[in-house]
Formats: structure tokens, sequence, C-alpha cells
């Protein structure tokens, strides 16, 4: 071991024996840390790192200030503040949260792959609920002059 060489071993203190009071201290700055902080969607699946909105001219004028947000990350996987729901999942929570909400307004952020036809059916199912539905694009980049 290392410490023998120059005797550190003996010059180290103790363990202490008891649960003193910092060490509580300590446990519960992490437990508020984590209560404050945390967030639900840490341990849960997400949206993948290869997501990405589609890009269109214009996409930022039609931008709308909104109550409920969905993301689309594949057919079939839905992901909304309850969690990963299907098609049928969706039905349910968009007329449950259309009547909680006074005039709602959903943002439905798709991956660019996602079928059309899978993003009328959402649209209008959440239009039934009640909902005004906005779909996440981005503005295209324009390339600065001298830029690479």
């Amino acid at each position: 071991m290392i410490t023998r060489p120059l005797d550190l071993a003996a010059r180290l203190r103790s363990a202490p024996r008891s649960l003193d009071a910092l060490f509580w201290v300590n446990v519960g700055v992490v437990v508020m840390f984590f209560a404050l902080f945390g967030s639900r969607f840490v341990l849960a699946p997400g949206v993948g790192v290869d997501f990405s909105l589609p890009q269109f001219q214009g996409a930022a004028h039609g931008a709308a200030r909104t109550t409920h947000v969905i993301s689309v990350a594949r057919s079939g996987l839905i992901f909304t503040d309850k969690g990963a729901l299907n098609f049928d999942q969706l039905k349910q929570w968009l007329s449950e949260q259309g009547g909680k909400t006074q005039s709602p307004v959903l943002l439905v952020r798709a991956d660019a792959a996602i079928p059309v036809a899978d993003l009328t059916d959402i649209t209008s199912v959440a239009q039934q609920a009640g909902f005004q539905v906005q779909i996440a694009a981005l503005e295209p980049r324009i390339p600065v002059a001298g830029s690479r």
C-alpha cells in the first residue's frame, strides 16, 4: 500500500462512531436539491439525441403561446408530461386536458421523419378535444456571408 513508506495510516483520524449533525445536514441538502431541481424525466425515456424538427421558411411567424406540449419521437410513441403514451391513450389525455383548460393550445413537437398521416391524426384528435394545434418547426438557417 502507498501509505506504508511514510506511515500515513498512523496519522489518519479514525472514522466517526456516530452520525453527527453535519451528516444529517448533508443528507437534508441532498434531498432538498433533488426535490427542488430534480425532474421525473431524468430517468424516464425521452426524446433521443437524433430528434430533429422540420425546417421551413416563415416558421417563426405563426408562433403562439401554448398551454400543452407533446413530443412525437416516432409513430406510436408520444411523450406528454404524463409520460409515454400510445395513440389511444393520447386521445384520452387530450380530452381530459381539453376540459380542464380554457382555450387550450397544443404544441406538437414531431420529428422530421414522422409521416404526415400521423400528424394529421394527432391534429384532428386534438381539435376534436377543443385544442388549437401548433406544429413545431424551425426557421432555416441563412448562411452568413464569409462564414463556412
